[in-house]
């Protein structure tokens, strides 16, 4: 059992750390390099890579201080992310807090899922119809970010051998 838990912790420990890895950079590369991705987020809220249809064009957001006051955000949210899964990593390595631990984990991971799935899958991908464009169409990285954050997120909140809670 002991060698379980052990096992269960060290993996919780290195996937957070991954998906902390992940964001980490994700967030430095947009800070260092803001022209790349905010060209991105303009093409999609501007939806001018669409089918433009008319029914969903009023959904477009073409001021583009708006659009760079939501790419700001996004970053924002990334860095937190990034360093709340960098606590959780630590937290897990230094084996003497697995609540804690898990807690920390638990939510910078929802974080991720968060920006990933709510914020790029439904509403880039379908507010704002990035699917429909060939070019500014981040769904399937999305998805897998979602998905990877997700199975690490099962994995820190299976039983690593402490007793059941309540």
């Amino acid at each position: 059992m002991a060698s379980t838990s052990r096992a269960l912790t060290t993996a919780a420990a290195l996937l957070t750390g991954t998906v902390a890895l992940y964001m980490t950079l994700v967030a430095v590369g947009n800070i260092t390099d803001f022209g790349t991705n905010q060209a991105f987020v303009r093409h999609v809220l501007a939806m001018d890579t669409t089918f433009e249809d008319p029914d969903l064009m009023w959904r477009a957001v073409t001021d583009t201080r708006l659009q760079d006051a939501a790419y700001v955000l996004v970053i924002a949210w990334e860095s937190v992310t990034a360093l709340v899964l960098l606590l959780g990593a630590w937290l897990w390595l230094r084996r003497n807090g697995r609540t804690r631990a898990r807690r920390v984990s638990t939510y910078g991971l929802l974080m991720a899922m968060l920006l990933f799935g709510a914020g790029f899958i439904g509403i880039g991908g379908e507010w704002f119809a990035m699917w429909q464009s060939e070019q500014w169409n981040g769904l399937e990285a999305a998805t897998r970010v979602f998905l990877m954050s997700g199975v690490v997120l099962i994995v820190v909140n299976l039983p690593h051998g402490e007793p059941a809670e309540g």
